[in-house]
């Protein structure tokens, strides 16, 4: 009898936060427990932002300018809260996700390349963390990559398993993960000698030492917002609670932005925290570490076998928790664009194939990283775009449509990202744009 009633009570964990969350929205229920109901949506897309890809970038920024990109951290940063919150706020109001928006808005000559190009972005995105978390468990363990990839396969399907029963409980499996990387940053920055003073100054002082630095710059922003990121959250949001009139939806929308605030914040400290780590360990005798492997290498014999482990912790759980959130994300796009569904296990090994691939041809795991950021460089447009003109527009918004300001900054926030990604790409096929513009 016990056995059944706690089987039952985990069937029904998102049925009872709903109807919690509807007491709160009805005005019977308060308090700072009642504020926790509302958190998942925004730390399930702050995962995007811990990828195993702002790994790569922020070991490189702390191990060749120490402390001086921090400022280019947080700056990225408050740029994905705007768009994190836009999202959110999509799916709250209108009840659809930004795929379906498109679907429904949007001519079909626009509809299917969309659909194309964020699907590819979906699978650029699972490369990057699918290879993070096989090359977090591969040192680790002291497996092969290959058998780091089969291991994190498994893993990221069962954790998508629990999608099938609501979705508190997958919100409260990744947010433990969230919490694991956030804590091992938080122990590394104590265990590497981190000058704070320093470190205090450069967050809020720009400062762009070389055209290197400008380079990596561009990367850490251009490379910040993720288009899986902005389809999900907007999914997320819409699949909880809907608000069924203006005060329901202005209770939800507050909620929201509080839980953007945060998780984005937390997201943006764990990443200052990688620059912290990489400057106090790397930059005063190993600047030329960049890629993932060989900070673990040199972490160990400077910093102790404790800080490495606790950078491979993190790194696993990063990559296993980002590569469910892209699996889902995927979902998410299919659906949106073309309605259909396809079952988890097939989703799954069509996202698993192109790292196979990549690690089976001898392909260099890091460079295969940087790639995929490439890859995402040329699909962000389209989605960010689509964001700002939904939001924008009262017909759809009603009441809820984004204020002058709010318009002027996501405008000039998109310009920005896609300025950046536009001299990211031309860099990475080896035209100087920055040089021939100063010169």
């Amino acid at each position: 009898m016990f056995g059944s009633e706690l089987m039952s009570a985990r069937a029904t964990l998102s049925d009872q936060t709903v109807a919690a969350i509807r007491e709160v929205l009805a005005g019977r229920r308060s308090g700072a427990r009642s504020a926790l109901l509302f958190v998942g949506p925004a730390v399930i897309a702050s995962v995007a932002y811990m990828d195993p890809g702002n790994f790569a970038t922020n070991i490189q920024a702390g191990a060749q300018f120490g402390y001086t990109l921090l400022w280019v951290v947080l700056v990225a940063n408050v740029i994905a809260m705007l768009f994190q919150g836009l999202s959110a706020k999509l799916g709250i109001v209108t009840g659809r996700n930004l795929a379906e928006l498109c679907r429904e808005h949007f001519p079909s000559k626009v509809v299917i390349p969309m659909w194309i190009v964020s699907e590819v972005a979906a699978m650029a995105t699972d490369l990057a963390e699918f290879l993070g978390g096989a090359i977090g468990l591969a040192l680790l363990f002291k497996i092969p990559l290959l058998a780091g990839m089969a291991v994190t396969a498994i893993v990221t399907y069962g954790i998508l398993l629990f999608e099938s029963r609501g979705f508190r409980p997958i919100e409260l499996i990744i947010g433990a993960l969230v919490a694991v990387i956030s804590l091992c940053y938080l122990i590394e920055v104590f265990i590497a000698p981190v000058a704070w003073g320093e470190a205090a100054r450069h967050t809020f002082l720009p400062a762009l030492p070389n055209a290197e630095a400008l380079y990596l710059s561009v990367g850490i922003v251009g490379a910040t917002v993720m288009p899986h990121a902005i389809y999900v959250h907007s999914g997320l949001t819409q699949g909880r609670v809907p608000g069924t009139d203006r005060v329901g939806r202005r209770t939800l929308l507050r909620f929201s932005n509080w839980e953007v605030v945060i998780a984005l914040g937390i997201a943006g400290l764990v990443n200052m925290a990688m620059v912290m780590m990489a400057s106090a360990a790397f930059h005063a005798g190993h600047s030329d570490v960049q890629e993932i492997e060989t900070a673990y290498h040199t972490l160990t014999p400077l910093l102790g076998a404790g800080a490495a482990g606790l950078f491979l912790v993190s790194l696993m759980a990063s990559g296993i928790s980002s590569s469910a959130v892209g699996t889902m994300a995927g979902q998410v796009i299919m659906q949106g664009f073309v309605g259909f569904r396809i079952p988890i296990w097939v989703r799954r090994l069509v996202t698993m194939l192109p790292p196979l691939v990549v690690v089976s041809l001898g392909v260099n795991a890091t460079q295969a990283l940087v790639m995929s950021q490439v890859v995402l460089s040329f699909t962000l447009p389209m989605p960010m775009i689509a964001l700002v003109l939904f939001t924008l527009r009262r017909d759809i918004m009603g009441e809820f449509v984004n204020s002058r300001l709010t318009n002027l900054a996501a405008i000039v926030g998109t310009v920005v990202v896609l300025a950046l990604n536009t001299i990211l790409m031309l860099q990475t096929f080896g035209i100087d744009i920055l040089r021939f513009v100063a010169g």
